[in-house]
C-alpha cells in the first residue's frame, strides 16, 4: 500500500489533495454524463485565491498579543490565505462555498507546539470567550470546520499539525505512542523503521492526522483486517479548557465505564486530543489480491455476510452495486463490460504468507459457494492502485457542471436491503422534486458480523442554488436512514451537517449526557460550537 505523502503547504485550498494530481474527467465518463444526467451547463471557473475576499478579523491586537505570548509570533496568523485555507472542510457544500468570491473564515489560525501550548490557548480562549475549532488536516466532510463561532465574540481555528511525532515504540506490546498531529503516511514512516505498520487506510489517509482519525472514529479501507480506528485507540492524553485528561493504558479494564471512549467520536467539541497510543503490527510478510464477480447485489452482500460471520480473515473486502460496476469499468474504458450485469467485488489479504494463503483460501471456497466467480488478481490490484483519487474525480465532475457527493451509513444484514432501497429513493425523489436527474451508486464498505456500511455516491444536474438544493435532498436522505434501521455516520462522522439527525439517533438521554460531560469540560461552550449536538448545547446557555 501506497504511503507518499504532500506537505499541507501544497495541498488544494479550494480542492481536494495535491493540485498536481488533479486529473480531466475520463472521455468514456464525459461521454456518459449527459446520456444520464441530460445537458449539463459548464460553471464558471473558481475564484483565485488572491480574488477571494475574506471577511476582516475580529481578533483584537490584545488577543493575538496574549495568543502569540502563548505559541509565539509565528504561530499565529490573521493573513486572509492562512484564514480561506482553514475555513471548512471538503464535503462537497464546502468545496462549492470555497468557490466563491465572499467567504467566511476564522479570525486567526493558531498553530501550538505542544500538548502544554494547546492548555493554555484553551484556557485563554475560555476566559476570553473565544471559540475554538481544532483542525487535522482538514479533511472532515459533514461540517465541522465550519468556522462558526457560535455565540461567542470570535473564532479561531487551532491547527494542530505542529504536533507530530513518534514519542514512544514498544515492541513487545506491539503499541505505539504519537503525538496527534501526525498524518497517516509520516505514522507509516516512523513504524516502518521499526518494521511495523499502523495499517489504517482511510481514503483521507494521505492528508489526515492520527487525531482526526480518533476524533471521527475513522474506519479505513482495511478495517475487515485491522478494526476501526477507534478500536485501535489504547490511550489519550486530551487538552481541554479546564486542563488535561489522560485515559486508557491497559488492554482492558473493568475500572467503571470506559471513559475514553468519549473522546472517540467528539469532534474536537469536548477537548483536543495532543497524543495517543495505538495498537501496531509487523509489515506484512504477504499480500494477496483477489477480484470477485456476482450476478447481482443481493447475492454478493449475502457472500460477504457469509465471509463476515464464518471470520475468513480478508483485510479488505468490498462490493459494488450494478450501477458503480458499471461505471468503474466504463471508466477505465471498458464500455463493452459496462453495459453488461453484475456487481464487482475486490478482496486483499496481508499477513504472514502461509496464513495469507489460507485466508485466501477460505474466503475463496466462501464466495464461490455463494454464487461468486473469480476474476483473478487484476481488479484488485487496479482498486489497491487508485485506492486514494476518487475525490480528484469528485472535483473534477465539479468543475464539468456536475454536483457530486458522498453519504454512508451502516444496519444489520437483515435490514441492509431495506435501507439500501429507503436510501436510494430517496436521493432519487429527492432530485426529481428539485427537477434534476441523478445517478445513484453504492457499495459495501466494511462488513462486520452482524452487519454493513452502505457507501453511496451521487452525481446530479442540480441547477439553481445548488446548496440550498442539496440540503433539502440530504435531509430527506437522514430521515430515510433513521426511519430504516441505519445509523446517520458510519465513518464520517457528525459535525453541524448532522448534528440534528444524531440527536433523534441517541434520543434525549444521551444528548443530556454529552451536554453534562460538555459542561464539565467546556463550561463556557468555546469547544467547535454547533458540531455534533445541536444548536441550543451548553454554548448558547452559557
Amino acid at each position: 500500500m501506497t504511503t507518499e505523502t504532500t506537505p499541507a503547504s501544497t495541498t488544494s485550498w479550494n480542492g481536494w489533495g495535491d493540485p498536481g494530481l488533479a486529473k480531466d474527467l475520463p472521455l468514456a465518463v464525459r461521454a456518459l454524463l449527459p446520456t444520464i444526467l441530460g445537458r449539463i451547463r459548464r460553471p464558471e471557473p473558481p475564484v483565485a485565491l488572491s480574488d477571494v475576499i475574506a471577511a476582516a478579523s475580529s481578533l483584537t491586537e490584545e488577543d493575538r498579543a496574549d495568543l502569540v505570548a502563548i505559541v509565539g509570533a509565528d504561530a499565529v496568523r490573521t493573513d486572509d490565505g492562512s484564514r480561506i485555507r482553514h475555513s471548512g472542510g471538503r464535503s462537497t457544500p464546502d468545496l462549492l462555498r470555497l468557490r466563491a468570491a465572499h467567504q467566511a473564515a476564522p479570525d486567526a489560525v493558531v498553530s501550538p507546539r505542544d500538548h502544554d501550548e494547546v492548555v493554555r490557548v484553551l484556557g485563554f480562549a475560555s476566559e476570553h470567550d473565544i471559540a475554538v475549532i481544532p483542525f487535522g488536516g482538514g479533511t472532515s466532510v459533514v461540517g465541522a470546520l465550519a468556522p462558526q463561532r457560535g455565540a461567542h465574540r470570535t473564532v479561531i481555528s487551532l491547527d494542530v499539525r505542529r504536533l507530530s511525532g513518534l514519542l514512544h515504540f514498544d515492541e513487545v506490546s506491539g503499541e505505539a505512542r504519537f503525538l496527534a498531529g501526525t498524518t497517516g503516511p509520516e505514522a507509516e514512516r516512523l513504524l516502518t523503521a521499526h518494521g511495523f505498520e499502523l495499517g489504517h487506510f482511510p481514503q483521507s489517509f494521505l492528508y489526515a492526522t492520527l487525531g482526526g482519525f480518533a476524533s471521527a472514529r475513522s474506519s479505513g479501507q482495511n478495517s475487515a483486517g485491522n478494526g476501526r480506528f477507534d478500536a485501535m485507540v489504547t490511550a489519550l492524553r486530551v487538552a481541554t479548557p479546564t486542563g488535561e485528561v489522560v485515559l486508557g493504558g491497559a488492554p482492558g479494564s473493568a475500572a467503571g465505564p470506559d471513559l475514553m471512549r468519549l473522546f472517540l467520536g467528539a469532534e474536537g467539541t469536548l477537548g483536543v486530543i495532543t497524543e495517543l497510543s495505538v495498537r501496531v503490527h509487523p509489515l506484512p510478510e504477504a499480500r494477496r489480491y483477489e477480484g470477485w464477480t456476482f450476478p447481482d447485489f443481493e447475492t454478493g452482500a449475502d457472500a460477504l455476510r457469509r465471509v463476515a460471520q464464518l471470520g475468513t480473515g480478508p483485510t479488505v473486502i468490498r462490493l459494488s452495486d450494478e450501477a458503480e460496476t458499471g461505471i468503474g469499468l466504463a471508466q477505465h474504458g471498458r464500455v463493452g463490460k459496462a453495459l453488461a450485469k453484475g456487481c464487482s467485488a475486490i478482496t486483499v489479504f496481508e499477513g504472514d504468507a502461509a496464513v495469507v494463503a489460507e485466508r485466501q483460501e477460505l474466503t475463496a471456497r466462501v464466495l464461490a459457494a455463494a454464487g461468486g466467480r473469480s476474476t483473478g488478481p487484476a481488479p484488485a490490484e487496479e482498486w489497491a492502485r487508485g485506492r486514494f483519487g476518487a475525490p480528484y474525480l469528485r472535483d473534477a465532475l465539479l468543475d464539468h457542471g456536475a454536483f457530486c457527493e458522498t453519504l454512508e451509513t451502516a444496519t444489520t444484514w437483515a435490514d441492509l436491503p431495506r435501507l439500501k432501497t429507503a436510501v436510494t429513493d430517496a436521493i432519487r425523489s429527492g432530485f426529481a422534486e428539485q427537477n434534476s436527474k441523478s445517478l445513484i451508486l453504492c457499495h459495501i464498505s466494511h462488513i462486520y458480523p452482524t452487519g454493513a456500511a452502505l457507501y453511496f455516491t451521487i452525481i446530479g444536474n442540480l441547477r439553481g442554488d445548488v446548496l440550498e438544493e442539496w440540503s433539502l435532498i440530504k435531509a430527506g436522505v437522514n430521515d430515510a436512514i433513521l426511519a430504516n434501521g441505519g445509523t446517520i455516520s458510519h465513518h464520517h462522522g457528525v459535525g453541524r451537517d448532522h448534528a440534528p439527525w444524531f440527536a433523534r439517533e441517541v434520543g434525549e438521554g444521551g444528548i443530556r449526557i454529552l451536554r453534562a460531560v460538555k459542561d464539565q469540560l467546556d463550561p463556557s461552550g468555546i469547544m467547535n460550537p454547533g458540531a455534533l449536538l445541536p444548536a441550543s448545547a451548553s454554548a448558547e446557555r452559557s
